[in-house]
């Protein structure tokens, strides 16, 4: 019988996403990472910088900022300065990488499908609650390095 401590399956979870999109990264001539920063965007409108991509997927900034330049210059995404701040890069996504986006969330529907089959909506709704209390816990810990519990 396999052990039911999800920890210990969190590779074979990166597989099968893997797995999932690896033929959308193949037919778009895109890295993982690129996939990743696009449907980020797409699926996050409101972190929209290199430094909410790093900071909410922990990411690394060298793999983050080769990624974002390689998408510019294929024309996927391209960054915009608000007034009163030249600093701070906006990532806005192009015409160009949509059906990217959308193959990518296909992708994203099948891996998703594939690991809930089965699951009610009740029980979708009590993980979705389990997993934010973790994410939070775990936020928590990595910001304030307390684990009050």
């Amino acid at each position: 019988m396999i052990p039911i401590n999800l920890w210990e399956h969190q590779n074979v979870i990166k597989t099968l996403y893997s797995r999932c999109v690896e033929q959308v990264c193949e037919k778009h001539k895109i890295t993982r990472m690129d996939l990743d920063i696009l449907l980020f965007l797409a699926n996050n409108p409101a972190f929209d910088t290199a430094t909410d991509i790093i900071e909410v997927r922990y990411l690394s900034k060298s793999q983050v900022s080769s990624s974002i330049k390689l998408l510019e210059q294929k024309g996927y995404l391209k960054k915009e300065y608000r007034e009163g701040n030249r600093k701070t890069a906006h990532l806005k996504i192009q015409e160009g990488a949509e059906i990217i986006i959308s193959d990518g969330r296909r992708a994203q529907a099948d891996f998703f499908r594939i690991m809930f089959w089965g699951l009610g909506t009740e029980e979708l709704e009590q993980m979705k609650q389990c997993h934010l209390h973790i994410l939070e816990n775990i936020h928590r810990y990595m910001k304030e390095g307390k684990d009050d519990v």
